[in-house]
């Protein structure tokens, strides 16, 4: 069996006995019609899920917040869904001076004129009012509520005293929320910097030195997931009036967009997603070899920590993971690069964790984990001095991957294993488990 493994634009070739492959992880077939995306939009908001249509929920003369993604997320097409989403409003008597657009750009950093026009087109940044959600702007932030696990909710005031709100979003697995989308365009995204800090930090077991939890992670949208449950809870302290969640495929084709309840809607879209890229395998195996997927999956390590966390569905306790990830951007993000080359050991990477929380170094402390309860070995361009302080094993090629691998194993080279040919976006999940 020889199988293409994308490694940045080009690829490596796996060449390897057909008997000792399990599985090889490929997204499904889902029969959906065939549509432009504008069609696909379009034709979402005609069939609102759980809700009445646009046109029966904003009124003339109300000041509406539509929340969009910002830059990090343009895989979503918010350049096609957003414009429509306007036009509806506006055919419902919304002035477009009584539209603010607010980007949810959670804790990232306030975004260039130019990349506006990038997100969102040039029309419509001409034509509305455009503004950055800033998590640490104190005055901007308004308090609406506590949640049951103490997260004190604070959000961007625009959104809290407009009369309608709107969020647009795109859906795909999330490696610690479950799904992307829904909530998570509330809390985090328009949230303020304590608020996202406290809600984040349930990522992690309660008590310093208990490490993450486990239930924290891809696909779980269950209340098992403290992370998840938290961004629900305090998302509906400010609940959106309508939402669009989009369901887009590799080449960022909107296939199809599920309109409505923010909640019904994000379900239902989740459920798309879970058909198209959840993909079933028989059991785990004592071995995975994963691509990203290429460019630009595998742009930097921070983006390829999901392949690691996909990854680690198939692979058995203690298990061996060759992951192919190119990273010509190297580890592009400065605070997953602190928790990865500032410390040595698992201790101190949470101590800091827990004091600073952000995504990029929750992802770092992540992989570190991994790697100690498993044998990671990264097929990349990056130096092998990167991850000098970790048990990451940096090589330059699949085949000294798989040299590797059998040394690691006692010299067995036929371990049985999973194949994830497009490791970012696929994830497996054994037969008969939820």
């Amino acid at each position: 069996m020889k199988i293409d493994m994308p490694y940045g634009r080009t690829k490596m070739v796996l060449d390897i006995p057909d008997e000792q492959v399990i599985a090889v992880v490929k997204a499904n077939n889902v029969d959906l019609p065939t549509m432009t995306s504008a069609e696909a939009v379009r034709e979402g908001l005609k069939h609102p899920v759980a809700s009445p249509p646009l046109k029966d929920i904003v009124k003339a003369g109300e000041k509406v917040c539509v929340v969009v993604p910002d830059i990090t997320r343009t895989w979503q097409s918010p350049q096609i869904s957003v414009p429509i989403v306007l036009d509806e409003l506006e055919a419902c008597g919304i002035k477009p001076e009584d539209i603010t657009i607010l980007c949810a750009c959670g804790t990232h950093a306030a975004m260039t004129p130019e990349a506006h026009e990038q997100l969102l087109g040039q029309e419509t940044v001409k034509k509305y009012r455009v503004v950055d959600h800033q998590c640490r702007e104190k005055e901007q932030m308004r308090h609406v509520g506590v949640t049951s696990r103490g997260t004190s909710v604070d959000f961007n005031r625009i959104a809290v005293e407009a009369d309608r709100i709107i969020s647009i979003c795109g859906v795909v697995y999330h490696f610690i929320a479950g799904f992307g989308g829904g909530g998570k365009m509330i809390l985090p995204g328009i949230a303020a910097w304590d608020t996202i800090q406290h809600s984040h930090k349930l990522a992690l077991n309660e008590g310093f030195g208990s490490g993450r939890n486990p239930e924290v992670r891809s696909r779980n949208i269950s209340d098992s997931n403290p992370f998840h449950a938290d961004i629900v809870e305090a998302a509906s302290m400010l609940p959106p009036d309508f939402t669009v969640n989009v369901v887009v495929d590799d080449d960022y084709n909107i296939r199809k967009a599920f309109t409505g309840n923010w909640k019904e809607a994000h379900l239902e879209a989740c459920r798309l997603m879970d058909a198209m890229d959840g993909v079933a395998i028989p059991r785990k195996a004592p071995l995975v070899i994963a691509s990203a997927g290429g460019m630009p999956k595998d742009i930097n390590y921070f983006q390829g920590i999901k392949l690691m966390s996909n990854a680690l569905a198939a692979l058995e306790p203690g298990g061996t993971m060759i992951l192919l990830l190119e990273c010509p951007q190297g580890m592009g993000n400065a605070n997953c690069e602190r928790i990865i080359k500032n410390h040595t050991d698992l201790v101190s990477r949470e101590k800091s964790l827990r004091e600073d929380f952000s995504i990029g170094a929750y992802a770092a402390y992540f992989s570190v984990e991994t790697a100690q309860n498993h044998n990671v070995i990264l097929v990349t361009d990056m130096p092998p001095e990167e991850f000098a302080n970790t048990h990451i094993k940096v090589v330059r090629s699949l085949e000294e991957a798989l040299s590797v691998a059998a040394k690691l194993n006692g010299g067995k080279s036929d371990l049985p294993c999973v194949v994830m040919p497009h490791g970012a976006t696929t994830l497996p999940i054994v037969e008969g488990e939820a």
